[in-house]
């Protein structure tokens, strides 16, 4: 038998009061007795009544719901970045549907127009490079977009990261001050602009200020996978490499892996230095030399940046840089 729906007209009959003050109580308004707001709890809690979102919504034209567009849930480092949305979510009341995207082009619109559909007040997008198609939805949307861990090269987007320009550069200078003549690039798709523009430009500006060569047969574009690190690790021992600066941690796990299994001292033959700091680079032994960024601060300033946007705040900066380091372990010397 199919439960039937309580109404907030049911909690008002057993309670006799007026529906607006049932909806008072639900709402937290002091304005009402208390011995009032015990009686009408009690009915909530015996009819197991819970308020409709969607009705709600209806009404103040908000559903206090956000959308959250993630390219990959099981990837540790958007999972952290998650945690932070949810936290910040929770204390502004504020519903998260979290969608799984795939960092699929086609997937992502269709995802978004789903969340859309939705009437969510406020979308936060994970992907790895911001297209045309999905720009323009964004603005046909009229909904408040802010993106977490990803960038707009037009800055027409609100969106929270590190400067990945210099981390990489940092990363790479450390490498080459060890010794290194030849340092891998290993990244996800330079069409990303994270990679192809910001990452890139930092490496590139490393080996010049070292006074190496750069070389395309150094640049390798890969999945954000372990697989795909332990099937990458021998192309990067055949192209000479003696160090890698990889900028995703289940890759880098993958290629130190790969290496390993192929006889490879870490670090004393190869160095490699990865992205995230996350609890990957702990597992894994030696543990990994990784740029630190602030995961779940980029989640929840994502989260209050949004906040403001949807309430039509005033914002001092639209594209937030938060800080970053590098971590040593047992993958440099």
């Amino acid at each position: 038998m199919e439960k039937q729906t309580i109404t907030i007209y049911d909690v008002a009959r057993e309670a006799n009061v007026s529906m607006a003050t049932v909806s008072r109580v639900v709402n937290g308004n002091p304005n009402v007795k208390p011995a009032t707001r015990k009686k009408v709890l009690e009915v909530i809690d015996r009819l197991d009544y819970r308020p409709n979102a969607v009705a709600r919504g209806l009404a103040s034209k908000k559903t206090t719901t956000v959308g959250v567009i993630i390219p990959d849930v099981s990837n540790i480092f958007f999972a952290s970045l998650a945690r932070g949305i949810d936290d910040v979510a929770t204390m502004y009341k504020y519903n998260i549907i979290l969608a799984n995207s795939d960092g699929n082009d086609e997937k992502e619109i269709n995802v978004l127009n789903n969340l859309l559909a939705k009437q969510v007040d406020g979308v936060i997008f994970m992907g790895h490079h911001i297209t045309e198609a999905i720009r323009g939805e964004f603005s046909r949307s009229k909904t408040p977009v802010v993106l977490a861990g990803s960038i707009d090269p037009d800055d027409q987007v609100g969106s929270v990261n590190i400067n990945y320009q210099e981390a990489t550069k940092e990363a790479t200078d450390l490498l080459a001050k060890n010794g290194n003549k030849k340092i891998a690039f290993v990244s996800g798709a330079l069409l990303d602009p994270i990679n192809g523009r910001e990452r890139l430009a930092g490496y590139k500006a490393a080996l010049k200020e070292n006074g190496l060569k750069y070389s395309e047969g150094l640049v390798f574009e890969s999945e954000y996978q372990y697989k795909a690190g332990i099937e990458l690790s021998q192309r990067i021992i055949n192209s000479g490499a003696t160090a890698a600066y990889v900028v995703d941690d289940e890759l880098a796990t993958g290629i130190a892996n790969g290496l390993i299994d192929s006889g490879v001292k870490i670090p004393e033959e190869f160095e490699v230095i990865t992205s995230n700091n996350s609890l990957l680079t702990d597992v894994i032994r030696p543990g990994l030399t990784s740029v630190t960024q602030p995961l779940y601060d980029i989640g929840a300033v994502s989260m209050r940046l949004l906040t403001k946007l949807m309430n039509k705040e005033e914002i001092d900066e639209k594209s937030v840089i938060l800080p970053h380091g590098i971590v040593k372990k047992g993958s440099t010397k």
